[in-house]
């Protein structure tokens, strides 16, 4: 998925971050610079299994845009039957490297979210917060009282 640049810069950039952010946008940008970097000179089918859950028309499009970007390389061999190789650019390459540490800290990162180590933190000034009852998105306040029934009786006990 091609951006429109941004009002506010002559490039329509903001910052570095902002240019690698339109290359690599988009749920499987990265995960196809990881598998092309895992495993070079690759062809669809292989990318297309080695990516489950993308589906062929979203690979095709975003392999396009990255070549187009300046990231992927695509060779294709006049053979019968065609056969078309993909693999990362030197630019590829160095995007996959700064993507690294980025990598990293998503390993290194608690599977809940870090929510373990921020128990007891509240976002309120003044400290933590008490821990409250669990919601439950369905139930509703019951109040001890009187049935319908017995309400009715009361009310026409009451008006005699």
């Amino acid at each position: 998925m091609t951006t429109l640049n941004r009002p506010g810069a002559p490039d329509g950039h903001v910052c570095g971050i902002d240019t690698a952010m339109e290359v690599i946008g988009g749920k499987w940008k990265v995960l196809i610079l990881w598998a092309l970097h895992e495993h070079p000179y690759r062809r669809f089918g292989e990318l297309r299994r080695m990516l489950p859950g993308i589906t062929e028309k979203v690979l095709a499009s975003h392999l396009r845009e990255m070549e187009a970007d300046g990231v992927v390389h695509r060779v294709s061999y006049d053979e019968v039957p065609p056969r078309v190789e993909y693999s990362l650019t030197e630019d590829g390459m160095r995007l996959n490297d700064a993507l690294g540490p980025l990598a990293a800290w998503g390993r290194e990162r608690p599977a809940d979210g870090g929510l373990e180590q921020r128990a007891g933190q509240g976002d309120v000034v003044g400290g933590p917060q008490k821990p409250t009852e669990p919601i439950r998105p369905h139930a509703r306040a019951i109040t001890p009282g009187p049935t319908p029934a017995a309400a009715s009786v009361a009310a026409s006990s009451v008006l005699r």
